[in-house]
């Protein structure tokens, strides 16, 4: 498997080089940029010509870019309306897949190579509304992504419309051989359960997002730190044709300290048996 960080673990900092070198001297092979202005402001030609010569001099690749969520800085908190490919108004579903776009467009410069889209928020529900823009919005997304070099991952959420069985349903049903799946473990473990979720997703599966919690809240903790059994996920794992990359996704409010970050970082990753 190859081990990446998200860089949503530094959602509350400006993505610098210097944090990327904390991802490499941690024991990842990647990244994960997530796209959010006040972390990575996708659409700066400066912020983004910064990562791109980082990368062009470092061994560390740019596996993937996490699509964003909002269009502000403050993560929708002053009030700006969330990124929804799936919304029932059109005009926001318009505005929706023009942010994921902006962001898709650095691509042009940072070489990753697939992109993670949410399908909704907590609260849409499964209809044939939600089947139909789903499957217009990745259509639509996967084509753009495609010209830039990149390939779209759908990830499971907490929503009825991403369970993974949905998820397959959407896949199937709009022919979308080209878009692949980012299992979530944790969302799944809150959800379906993680066995469930590996059968149904197995052969869709390009990237994981490793994180635990206890089952009833997206609390993005350290491996261990909650009651996702891992030996067994790990031993689920092992079942797949082709071992997905493993992308640790760790919650930016935590508050682990700087000096610690690297050593529990490799630690996630023993607890896979990546290293």
């Amino acid at each position: 498997m190859l081990r990446v960080l998200s860089t949503h673990l530094f959602l509350n900092q400006r993505l610098h080089p210097g944090l990327l070198e904390l991802a490499a001297r941690s024991g990842a092979q990647a990244v994960e940029i997530f796209a959010a202005r006040q972390h990575f402001d996708y659409t700066q030609r400066e912020d983004v010509r910064e990562l791109c010569e980082w990368f062009r001099s470092n061994e560390l690749q740019a596996f993937s870019m996490h699509a964003p969520m909002f269009p502000d800085r403050e993560m929708g908190r002053a009030g700006a309306p969330s990124v929804n490919v799936i919304h029932p108004e059109k005009s926001r579903r318009i505005d929706s897949m023009d942010e994921i776009k902006r962001a898709l467009e650095a691509a042009e410069q940072i070489p990753f190579k697939n992109l993670i889209v949410h399908l909704g928020e907590r609260e849409d529900s499964w209809s044939q509304r939600t089947i139909d823009y789903a499957m217009t919005a990745l259509e639509h997304l996967g084509a753009f992504a495609s010209a830039l070099g990149v390939r779209v991952l759908v990830e499971n959420l907490t929503n009825d419309v991403t369970t993974p069985e949905h998820l397959m349903l959407i896949l199937e049903l709009g022919h979308l051989d080209n878009i692949g799946v980012c299992l979530d473990l944790g969302h799944a473990n809150m959800t379906v359960g993680i066995p469930e979720a590996i059968t149904t997703l197995s052969k869709r599966i390009v990237s994981l997002h490793v994180h635990d919690n206890h089952g009833l809240k997206d609390e993005h903790l350290w491996p261990g730190d909650g009651t996702i059994n891992w030996k067994a996920t790990t031993e689920r794992l092992n079942t797949l044709a082709a071992p997905p990359a493993a992308v640790l996704e760790i919650g930016y409010t935590l508050g682990d300290q700087p000096a610690a970050i690297p050593d529990r970082i490799r630690a996630a990753y023993n607890r896979l048996e990546l290293i």
